[in-house]
């Protein structure tokens, strides 16, 4: 059986009286704790699959990898404690030189799948300084407005489990003319972003230059940032962002939209970077 999902027994009620009992297909949700070399360096909850993914790219926000070469392999261990699964812990090795997580930055708390960035020891830790900062000029790269329209349903209409479910998150990595480069799907959002900066740091593409992020729900400062550390130089959602994700966004240069529904979108940062089609003037002969 799939550990992407589980079913429960569910009692439906309905208004008129009448009630029905069937299996339910639930979002999985199990804890991985996170090793670097053979240290525990956090627990985060999330839907099972694609977990090198997930712990490549937590690696990446976390500042201690940019490249392929950092991350020489990872491995899945057995826990502790009697019954812990054994597909629940990986251990990621650093290749030589590559400098040990700071003592201060260890995850001492479980990271719940709401959450990308509880637990961090201080709030300086939060703001980190990315290995691919963005270009100096915010007009470059570049999308279309209406391949940036069309992303939210692109994305939708590859959401596999969130069909099966309508219980997770969606993050899907796009070329700036439109193609779908990468989807994941995660009960957390953030690990559902750290999943596909995990997977393109194991396919050696780190920094993102030219593509953009789109995400299923808000926009919040830990995405942002997320982006920011990959290389990502913009970001779409379906929803609001935060004010915060706001403030990062523009101190980083990064372009941030919010509310993107096919029809609108809303630009919070970088709309420089958004190609606009210029209005035909109404009337013939007009200069």
């Amino acid at each position: 059986m799939s550990r992407i999902t589980k079913t429960a027994r569910v009692l439906t009620l309905r208004e008129d009286g009448s009630s029905r009992r069937r299996d339910d297909v639930l979002a999985a949700e199990e804890p991985l704790e996170i090793r670097v070399v053979d240290r525990p360096f956090s627990v985060t909850m999330r839907t099972p699959g694609d977990d090198f993914d997930l712990v490549a790219g937590f690696l990446v926000s976390e500042g201690i990898v940019s490249r392929a070469e950092h991350l020489p392999s990872m491995i899945v261990c057995a826990g502790e404690r009697p019954g812990d699964s054994t597909y629940n812990v990986i251990d990621a090795h650093l290749a030589p030189g590559v400098p040990l997580p700071d003592l201060s930055l260890e995850r001492h708390v479980y990271t719940t799948s709401s959450c990308g960035i509880c637990g961090t020891a201080s709030i300086e830790a939060v703001t980190k300084s990315s290995h691919f900062p963005s270009s100096d000029d915010p007009s470059s790269p570049s999308i279309e407005l209406a391949t940036l329209l069309a992303l939210p349903d692109r994305l939708r209409a590859e959401q596999a489990a969130f069909e099966r479910t309508g219980g997770v998150h969606a993050a899907g990595l796009f070329s700036l003319d439109g193609e779908l480069l990468c989807l994941r799907e995660d009960v957390g959002r953030h690990n559902a972003v750290d999943k596909v900066v995990g997977w393109a740091l194991r396919e050696d593409r780190l920094p993102l230059r030219d593509t953009v992020l789109q995400v299923s729900g808000r926009a919040s400062f830990e995405l942002v940032q997320k982006c920011h550390m990959a290389g990502i130089p913009i970001m779409s959602a379906v929803s609001a962002p935060s004010s915060l994700a706001v403030d990062l966004a523009r101190e980083v240069g990064l372009t941030l939209a919010g509310f993107s529904r096919g029809r609108s979108v809303n630009v919070y940062a970088g709309a420089l970077r958004v190609r606009v089609p210029q209005r035909e003037h109404a009337e013939a002969g007009v200069n």
